[in-house]
């Protein structure tokens, strides 16, 4: 179930937001939606580790966010 807080970022982005819960299975990156700590996932999503929350957000796919920038 998605927190008051997550809902209204998806309503007043007018977008569906997919929640996932701890313990579903998944791939990639996630947020908590209540305190926005970032796990990756290879298996299964935990309990939050900061605020024990049970609802994850997938974090957008950024597939050059972490590309070595050249000097």
């Amino acid at each position: 179930m998605a927190t008051d807080g997550a809902q209204a970022r998806a309503d007043a982005a007018g977008e569906y937001v997919h929640f996932w819960a701890a313990g579903d299975k998944g791939k990639g990156e996630f947020r908590c939606a209540e305190c926005a700590y970032g796990v990756t996932v290879h298996s299964t999503l935990p309990v939050c580790p900061m605020c024990s929350g049970s609802s994850w957000e997938q974090a957008p796919w950024r597939p050059f966010s972490r590309a070595r920038r050249e000097r």
